[in-house]
Parts: C-alpha cells; sequence; structure tokens
C-alpha cells in the first residue's frame, strides 16, 4: 500500500505543484518507476480495486495507471507468460467495467491497453475469439454494452498503430487483422442492436456519436471490403449513416465514414450520386440560406470525393452529376470566413478537368457533348474562383501599413494555380480571357473595385492594361496590393512587354515608385530587374536614364533589404553596360556608385575624429550606410564580371572601380569600425567579388589583403566571414606556387587561433556551425587549390585540421558534419592521387607527409565517424562516412606493397576500428556486437579499396575522382554503404527514458 500512496502523491505533485522542481523530481520518480516489474501489479491494482479516498483527484492517478500498462505491454507485452495475459485481460475488463461511467478518455487507455495485449497474444491462437467471448458476457452486465462498444472501436485502431509493434512481426500483424475481420458479422450485429430503439435524448445522440466512430474504425480496417455494392445501399447500417447525416450532432462524423467508404467501396459513388437530390435540397441549399459554415464544408468535402473517386460518371453528363456540379459550385461560392470550403473542392474540379483532357481525342461528337455541358460549368466556375479569391473586407478596408493578404486566402492561391492552368487547357484561352475581361475594368464613375481587379490579376497575370488606363500614387492600404499583383503581372510577361518600347519609361516609372512601399517593394524589385534584362539595349533615352538614377539616389533613403537592392542595382548595371558612349556611361557609373562610396569614406574619416561615437544612433546610421554601400558596390562587380561593357570591356570596367575602391577599403579594413559584425561581412563579400572578378588584376594587392583578413580575424574571431573571404582568394590564386607562402601563414594563424583550436567536441561545434563550415571550407580550398610543394609545408597543419574534421563530423548540425566530411574526403582523395604517382614524378617528401598525416589522424577518424553513425541525424553521414572508410581502405591497400606499411596497414585499420566500436558507451552496443562486426567491415573495406583501385587503373589518372567517381560503383563499395547504413539504422534510436 505504501507504494499505491507513493504513485499517488508523486502523480499529483507532477500535476498540480506549483515548483517546477519538484514536478521534475516527480517525472523522474515516476519514469523510473514505470520501468520496474512492481508496476504491473500496482498500475493493475489501481484500476480494479478501491483505495483510500487519497486517490479520487478527477481519475488521474487511474489514467496513469492505465498509460503505464498501455506502454508496457507495448515495450515488454512479448516477454509475458501466457497465464500473466490471460489474467491481465481479465483485469483490463474489470477495470473498463469499473470505469464505464467514468471519464471516456480514462475507459479509453483503459481500452487501448487491453487491444495491445490481445494483439501480443495472437502468438498464443485466436486471442480475439476469447476476448469476445468475454465480451458476450459484459453485454448482460449494467453498462457493458457501453464498455462493449468502446473495445470495439479500438481494436481495428490496433492493426494501423506501429507504435504497439514491438516484439510483434508483421505475421502476427496480419493474423490479427484476419481474425478481427473475421468478427464482422458479429459487431455488425451489436452495432445495429444499438441503434435500433433510438430516442431523441442527449444522451442518444452521444451514443450515436460512440457507434458513427466505431464503424468508422471497422470501415478503414476493410471490414465492408466483402459487402457487394449493390447490397451496401439496403444494409441497415448505411440506413444509419445516412439518416445521422440529417442530425446535427452526428452530421459530421456521418461525413467522415461516408468519404471512407466512398474511397473503399467501388459501387459506393454510384449510389450516393443517386441521393444527391436529397442531400442539395434536404441539407445543402438549407445550410446555404443560414450559413452554416460546418454543413456545407462536410457535404463539399463529400460531393468532391465522391466526384473524385468516380469522375467517369461526373462526365457521363446526367441528371445527377450535373446536379453534383453544381450544387459544388454553389459550395465555392460561397462566402465564408475563409477558404476552407472552396479549397476542399479544387482537387474534384481538377479530376474532372484531368479526365475530360484525356477524353477528347476519342470523337467528335464526345467532344461536342463535352463543350454543350461542361464549358458553361467550368465558365460558371471561373466566375465563382474570381470572387472567392477577392480578399476579405478587414484586408479591403485596411489603411495601416502593415497590410497582409490572410494566410488562408495566400495557400488558397497557391492551390488554386494547377487548377487554373487546367480550366484555361479546356476552356481555351479566348474564352478564358473573356471570362476574366467581362464588364468594365474602370468604370466611368470614380468608384473603382479594386479588390475585384487585384483578384483578375492574380488569376490571368497579364493585365497590364490597368497601367496605362489608371496610374494612382496614392499607394497606402489595399493599393499596395494592386501595385504588388500589378509588378508580378509585369515580371511574368517582362520579355512580351520589352518588345516594344513605347511604354517603357511608364513601366519603369511605375515599378520604381513601388519599390519605395514596403508592401509591394520586392515584387516590384523583381519584375524592375526582369523588365530591364529583357530592355536593357532599348532603355537609352536621357529621361529614362534619369529615372534609373532617381530609383538608385532613392535607394539611400528606402532601406530595402538587401536582396531587393540586388535585384534593383544589378538591373541597373545592366542597362548601363548597354550604353554605347563610352563617357556617358562612365558618368553614370559615378553617379551610381557615388552615394555609396561616399557613405564609406564618411565612415572612414570619423575613425579618425572620433566624432560621430558621441552619438551612438547617428554611428549606427553610418555604419548601416557603409554597409549597403559596400553591398551595392559589391552588386555592380558582380554584374559587371557576368555582363561585359558593349563599350569598355570588363578588366577595363572592374580596374577603374578598384582604384578607387581599394584605398577606402584597406583602410576600413584597419579601422575600428570594422569590429562591427555586419561591416566586416559586408566588406568580406565585396573583397570576394572583386577578387573574383578582377582575376590577375588583384595579384598585386594579394600580400596586404591576406594580412588585412587573417589579423581582423585574429582579432575579432566571432567574424567567420574572413575565414571564408580568405577561401575564395585560395581558389582563385592557390596554385600560384609564389604564394604558397602566404597561404601557410593565412592557414597556420586560422588553425592555431583560439576560436578553432576550442572545437574539441561536437557540443562546442554545434554552438559555432557557422565557424566550423568556414574553417572546412577554407581547408577543402587549400588542399584542392595548392600545389604539391605547399602541401608537403603544411604537414603539421593538416594534421590538426583532419582532427578538428573528425571531430566536428559528429556534431549534430547537418551543415557543419556535412562540411567537415567534404574536407576529410578531398584530404584524402589528393593523398590517394599523390600516392599513386610514379616516384620519380613526385617528391618523396609529399608522399611522406600525406602517410604521416593519416597515420597520426587515422584512429580518430574512425572513432569520430563511428561517433557520426549513431542518433538519430546518423542516416544523412552513411554516404560521406562510407567515402572516408573506402578511402582509409584504398590507402592501405596501397601501403601493403611498400614501405609505408609500418604506418598504415590492414592490421592497424583493424586495430583502429576495434578501438573505436570498444570506446563507445557499453549500453550502446550488444553483447559480442564488435567482434562479429569488425571482420564483417573488414571484409567490405578490402572489397571496397580493390573497387576503387580498380577503377582509377580503368579510368586513368586523368580522370577526375574528387567527386564521388570510383566510391560506391563497385560491388564491395556498395556493401559497405550497406554495412554502415544498417548499423546507422540499428543505433539510431538509443534506448532512453520517456
Amino acid at each position: 500500500m505504501e507504494l499505491h500512496i507513493k504513485v499517488a502523491q508523486a502523480v499529483h505533485v507532477l500535476n498540480h505543484d506549483s515548483q517546477s522542481c519538484n514536478r521534475i523530481a516527480a517525472n523522474q520518480w515516476l519514469v523510473q518507476f514505470q520501468q520496474t516489474d512492481a508496476a504491473w501489479d500496482i498500475a493493475t491494482s489501481l484500476l480494479t480495486s478501491n483505495h483510500h479516498p487519497l486517490f479520487h483527484s478527477d481519475y488521474e492517478v487511474e489514467f496513469f495507471a492505465a498509460q503505464i500498462l498501455r506502454r508496457k505491454i507495448q515495450n515488454e507485452g512479448h516477454a509475458l507468460h501466457l497465464g500473466a495475459k490471460d489474467a491481465l485481460l481479465q483485469a483490463l475488463l474489470v477495470a473498463a467495467k469499473r470505469f464505464s461511467t467514468g471519464p471516456p478518455q480514462l475507459l479509453t487507455q483503459i481500452c487501448l491497453a487491453l487491444s495491445t495485449l490481445v494483439l501480443h497474444a495472437v502468438e498464443h491462437g485466436r486471442p480475439i475469439e476469447k476476448l469476445f467471448y468475454s465480451l458476450q458476457n459484459l453485454r448482460n452486465q449494467d453498462n457493458g454494452n457501453t464498455v462493449v462498444l468502446e473495445v470495439l472501436t479500438v481494436l481495428p485502431e490496433i492493426i494501423e498503430d506501429q507504435s504497439s509493434d514491438h516484439g510483434v512481426d508483421s505475421a502476427q500483424r496480419l493474423e490479427y487483422e484476419q481474425e478481427l475481420l473475421g468478427h464482422t458479422p458479429m459487431v455488425f450485429e451489436f452495432l445495429m442492436q444499438q441503434f435500433e430503439f433510438f430516442g431523441s435524448s442527449v444522451q442518444t445522440h452521444e451514443k450515436s456519436r460512440k457507434i458513427l466512430r466505431c464503424l468508422l474504425s471497422w470501415v478503414r480496417a476493410g471490414c465492408l471490403l466483402e459487402v457487394p455494392p449493390g447490397s451496401l445501399s439496403a444494409h441497415p447500417l448505411f440506413d444509419f449513416i445516412f439518416s445521422s447525416l440529417q442530425v446535427a450532432s452526428t452530421f459530421d462524423l456521418a461525413v467522415e465514414v461516408l468519404v471512407e467508404l466512398v474511397g473503399r467501396q467501388e459501387g459506393l459513388p454510384q449510389v450516393l450520386l443517386s441521393r444527391i437530390g436529397f442531400l442539395k435540397e434536404a441539407l445543402l441549399f438549407p445550410a446555404l440560406k443560414s450559413r452554416d459554415e460546418a454543413v456545407v464544408e462536410g457535404l463539399a468535402w463529400l460531393m468532391s470525393e465522391i466526384g473524385q473517386a468516380a469522375p467517369f460518371l461526373i462526365v457521363d453528363a446526367n441528371i445527377e452529376a450535373l446536379a453534383l456540379a453544381d450544387a459544388l459550385l454553389s459550395c465555392v461560392a460561397f462566402p465564408s470566413e475563409d477558404w476552407k470550403i472552396a479549397d476542399s473542392t479544387l482537387h474534384f474540379w481538377s479530376s474532372i478537368a484531368g479526365y475530360i483532357h484525356g477524353l477528347q481525342a476519342d470523337s467528335i461528337d464526345d467532344r461536342k457533348n463535352l463543350e454543350k455541358y461542361f464549358i458553361p460549368i467550368f465558365s460558371a466556375l471561373v466566375e465563382a474562383l474570381i470572387l472567392r479569391v477577392q480578399v476579405d473586407d478587414s484586408t479591403y478596408n485596411d489603411n495601416s501599413g502593415n497590410l497582409e493578404v490572410p494566410a488562408g486566402l495566400d495557400q488558397f492561391r497557391m492551390n488554386l494555380v494547377e487548377l487554373l492552368v487546367e480550366i484555361c487547357q479546356l476552356l481555351g484561352a479566348a474564352l478564358f480571357i473573356q471570362k476574366i475581361f467581362i464588364g468594365s475594368w474602370i468604370p466611368s464613375s470614380m468608384d473603382i473595385s479594386w479588390r475585384e481587379i487585384e483578384a483578375k490579376l492574380f488569376i490571368i497575370n497579364a493585365l497590364v492594361v490597368i497601367l496605362s488606363s489608371k496610374a494612382s500614387a496614392d499607394k497606402r492600404g489595399f493599393m499596395c496590393l494592386v501595385y504588388k499583383s500589378l509588378s508580378e503581372v509585369v515580371g511574368s510577361y517582362a520579355k512580351w512587354m520589352s518588345a516594344s518600347p513605347i511604354n517603357t519609361r511608364q513601366l519603369i516609372l511605375f515599378l520604381g515608385s513601388g519599390i519605395s512601399q514596403p508592401f509591394c517593394s520586392s515584387a516590384c524589385a523583381l519584375a524592375f530587374r526582369k523588365f530591364c534584362e529583357e530592355a536593357a539595349a532599348m532603355v537609352n533615352e536621357p529621361s529614362t536614364l534619369e529615372i534609373l538614377i532617381w530609383i538608385a539616389e532613392g535607394l539611400e533613403k528606402r532601406k530595402l533589404a538587401l536582396e531587393d537592392e540586388d535585384e534593383v542595382v544589378g538591373a541597373i548595371t545592366l542597362v548601363f553596360c548597354c550604353i554605347p558612349e563610352t563617357k556617358l556611361m562612365k558618368d553614370l557609373f559615378v553617379r551610381l556608385l557615388c552615394p555609396s562610396y561616399k557613405a564609406i569614406q564618411e565612415l572612414v574619416e570619423e575613425d579618425l575624429r572620433h566624432t560621430l561615437r558621441q552619438s551612438p544612433s547617428t554611428h549606427s546610421e553610418s555604419i548601416d550606410a557603409a554597409r549597403r554601400g559596400l553591398h551595392r558596390i559589391g552588386t555592380v562587380l558582380n554584374c559587371l564580371a557576368t555582363h561585359c561593357s558593349t563599350v569598355m570591356g570588363p578588366e577595363e570596367s572592374i580596374v577603374s572601380l578598384l582604384e578607387v575602391l581599394w584605398p577606402m577599403l584597406e583602410q576600413l579594413l584597419l579601422s575600428s569600425h570594422i569590429a562591427n559584425s555586419s561591416l566586416s561581412v559586408a566588406a568580406c563579400r565585396t573583397l570576394t567579388l572583386a577578387v573574383q572578378a578582377s582575376g590577375q588584376n588583384f595579384q598585386e594587392r594579394l600580400p596586404k589583403v591576406l594580412e588585412s583578413i587573417t589579423s581582423n580575424f585574429m582579432s575579432f574571431q566571432s567574424h567567420e566571414c574572413y575565414i571564408r573571404a580568405a577561401s575564395v582568394i585560395v581558389e582563385e590564386f592557390g596554385s600560384m606556387g609564389k604564394f604558397g607562402p602566404l597561404f601557410i601563414s593565412a592557414f597556420e594563424r586560422f588553425t592555431h587561433s583560439t576560436s578553432v583550436m576550442a572545437l574539441t567536441s561536437s557540443y562546442v561545434c554545434d554552438q559555432e556551425p557557422d565557424l566550423v563550415e568556414a574553417y572546412t571550407n577554407f581547408t577543402y580550398a587549400y588542399v584542392c587549390s595548392c600545389p604539391k610543394e605547399v602541401l608537403a609545408a603544411s604537414g603539421p597543419l593538416l594534421e590538426v585540421s583532419l582532427q578538428k574534421a573528425g571531430i566536428c563530423c559528429t556534431a549534430l548540425h547537418r551543415g557543419a558534419a556535412l562540411s567537415a566530411m567534404s574536407y576529410m574526403i578531398c584530404f584524402l582523395e589528393i593523398g590517394l592521387s599523390l600516392l599513386l604517382e610514379p616516384e620519380a614524378s613526385t617528391s618523396e617528401s609529399v608522399q611522406d607527409v600525406v602517410i604521416r598525416v593519416i597515420s597520426h589522424c587515422g584512429e580518430g577518424i574512425i572513432s569520430n565517424l563511428v561517433y557520426a553513425l549513431l542518433g538519430v541525424s546518423a542516416m544523412s553521414r552513411v554516404q560521406k562516412s562510407a567515402t572516408i572508410l573506402q578511402q582509409l581502405a584504398a590507402i592501405c591497400s596501397l601501403s601493403e606493397r611498400t614501405n609505408w606499411k609500418v604506418f598504415i596497414s590492414w592490421e592497424i585499420l583493424q586495430r583502429w576500428l576495434y578501438s573505436a566500436l570498444w570506446m563507445l558507451p557499453a549500453e550502446y552496443l550488444k553483447d559480442g556486437e564488435v567482434e562479429s562486426l569488425v571482420p564483417i567491415w573488414v571484409k567490405a573495406l578490402v572489397d571496397a579499396a580493390s573497387d576503387y583501385l580498380r577503377s582509377r587503373q580503368q579510368c586513368g589518372e586523368g580522370e577526375d575522382h574528387g567527386h564521388g567517381r570510383g566510391y560506391m560503383q563497385g560491388k564491395g563499395g556498395r556493401f559497405l554503404k550497406r554495412l554502415l547504413r544498417e548499423f546507422a539504422d540499428n543505433h539510431r534510436n538509443i534506448s532512453q527514458l520517456t
């Protein structure tokens, strides 16, 4: 009894104590308690016996006991002997009877435990037959039918409940399902007895819901698949379901049961279609009139499912089919609070349109028949959709600066796009456009229906006619939405509109005005870029060019998102590159970049005067202005590199830019302002784009650049952008041996920095994923780009970097871990290439460095790879782990025939594998698993190594193996990958308390 009281007290503390520390302690004690064998008896006793009033607290102790039994049956039920299972079954039946009038949730939990127990008893032979015998006895007791109904409801649900399958194989689950469905006639007889003498009381309505819920469970299990479609409509249960549609309290469940039946019974759609007149007259029309959204939504769902299950019946266009289509048109047009009702019909219309497309080629008569009936239907659908895609009143009348399209409408519009295309194909472009343009867009009165116009802009996405008819300067409230939609139209049809230069100036002015409004700035910026890309060669009139400068100068005040500024500045740069006059083009570029240069220069000069720091807000604005200026300069550099000027070559354009940019950038990198992280990111972005754009023209500045980058990183080690910038420089100039000492020095400073040296555990790596990715990407670029002489001189640094990469690959952060693995693959691939070269063609010291680094780091790499293959995120790392192991195996295979065997060999690799597995905590592996795994893995590694080396010989040394060629291609490689996948899958869910 003492343990009973402890459980009750712990449950009470867990649910009611105000102190979180007490609740945590209670939870921990209860978790430990439910793992014990005593939990079986205590939980059973709590459910079957009357206890001290201490336990009477809203049945929470009993509910906890039912949960314990269900979980223990799920996890340990397969281990119970037959006698224990029979005793527990009887106890659960007693508990169910005891609480038949108690809280429904408690009875459901007890019945779920009982059903799970029956599933685990399948191995002992026909447990469901024994259960039904016990249920038959229960029916003769008070409230016994309530228990029987709940048990019958949850029994089929266990079939799909995969959480109850611990220790139950698929054969046992199938046997359970077949035996259960064999009792379908008895279940139907019981259910029919339950609704034979229904009245109209509240209790009767609740019982009807329980019967429908039970029936729904059995339908989902497939109980009616054996019933002939012709006899189903005459079945008493079907009449009960259909009559339940007419009762408000049971309508939703009746719809759900019918929807399930429609998807499973082939003949049922035709049966329900024959009753569509009744559904319309008795249910739908009254619901539409009274604005009963729940009934309209349920009927729309049911009728849509009927049509989707048998589209051929709808396309037959008989009276019932046309009535169903008309009913669904009424549902689409129904003015509900949200858009769920219209959205639920979209799949129906799409399936019908798709089915008609498949029939159109059969015959001319079929084509005419389809046009006769369905062209009017889909024409009416377009009209209904125009109404439903309009915004609601609150959005239309919103004049605030925080205008947003309702989330439901936004989702409905996204779901509608595909159907609109199908309707356009079905009606034909001419009729479709006619439906959109019907009526007067701009009426004579000033009361313009902008809501309807915005909706039609969305549907047709081609209505630029409004621009020439009405260009409003008032862009507040709903007009922002009009600007946004119209801008999307311009972007979509930029190529078509750019063919005629008549409206170029007006369009650019329109988009420039829209860019200044937060709600529509992104759409206008994107459309501006698309239009300028298509019309760049024609935008050369002085007035139009002045508009472009006006747009550029306005960026300082508008504070757009940086990606939107990229679109705008990039578009203007494209236009300027197409100007035929050299002087004009240079002058425009000066005017374009002058505000950016000025913002940077002012910040640099302030560093000498220290005046702005006296005003924090002014200083922050100056930092932001310089950051945006750097970003715009980088965008111009990037565009110049990819879109050559028609007058000046790319080198001339970029060199002239660098002559002005570099002195300011150099001063900025040396200033105290560079401590600001966002300013550092902008400076590094501009620097890397300048390096990529200028190529060889940047060589003379390289020493100063690398010195600035590494020094700034050592000063501000949270700014990993400097490492990323160095990666780009190494990629561009790494192959030039004369810069080798510079790159080695940069590698050394990054590697020995405090932040990189602190990467000593997966936890630290997860705290600094950006640093991990930046550093491993740098090492990747270094190994790939630098000549072998530089690599030979970098042995100790490579060794440290590989050790860090091994640690980082165990991080939970996917990007950090995979980046580290990519670097290890790169190093091992380069190492293999060097080891495969003839001795005469390469320095011996390079090969020695490779072997020494691998021999020193190999054990750690394998240990960390094994850890990386544990836990929930392991499956994403199987491919790269297998590649790394195959590379190490190939190196072992090469070393076996050389003096390097003393440093790395199959024996050493096997020892590393044993060591890695033995170092795992004992609970991670089963007894004897290490001894069985290692021999299998070693054999797979031997075969995988042979696959790789054979592939290299067949492809030749000129073949590129750096991107995975040769890996996992042969039988051995694939088998190795499968072993690692199985290991990861088997250890994905390490045992832990729940």
